[in-house]
């Protein structure tokens, strides 16, 4: 083999060797990528066959309902045109309410009911924890109360 052909050859395997990680690495993230389906998707037919996935929209209003054994809850998500029953057994999220945006993974029943094995409460941009928001009050407080202060220059 000449240095020319062996050169070829060490690149021929190198672009093999990349081809091979980037189908590794592009499959990998395809198996764990888990984007929500909304529900007009849901109702259309458009979701994986006997896989979970995630359905997210906005819990609506009224919809929320608690049974007596204080886990198991039903709520309704929607997109503002078609609607999913939903039901779920465990511990709601705090940030969980009627009218904000939910994600819930699971699978759907053969009734149509989504059966949740785990809820996400998705929250706006402004969303601030308590011990942020009361810091930031009282700094703000602390400045306004200093900038009213009367300041006297003697020369």
């Amino acid at each position: 083999m000449t240095s020319r052909q062996k050169r070829f050859a060490f690149i021929g395997l190198g672009l093999v060797v990349l081809g091979v990680a980037t189908a590794l690495v592009l499959n990998a993230l395809k198996s764990n990528l888990s984007l929500f389906i909304t529900p007009t998707e849901v109702v259309n037919g458009e979701i994986p066959k006997g896989k979970s996935f995630r359905l997210g929209g906005m819990v609506e209003d009224g919809s929320l309902k608690r049974e007596n054994d204080g886990l198991t809850v039903h709520f309704v998500v929607t997109d503002t045109a078609k609607r999913v029953p939903v039901t779920y057994k465990g511990i709601l999220p705090d940030l969980f309410k009627e009218g904000k945006g939910a994600v819930a993974q699971g699978q759907l029943a053969a009734d149509g009911t989504f059966v949740a094995s785990e809820v996400l409460a998705k929250h706006d941009e402004n969303y601030m924890p308590p011990e942020a928001a009361a810091a930031m009050a009282k700094a703000k407080a602390s400045r306004a109360q200093s900038s009213n202060t009367l300041v006297i220059q003697t020369q």
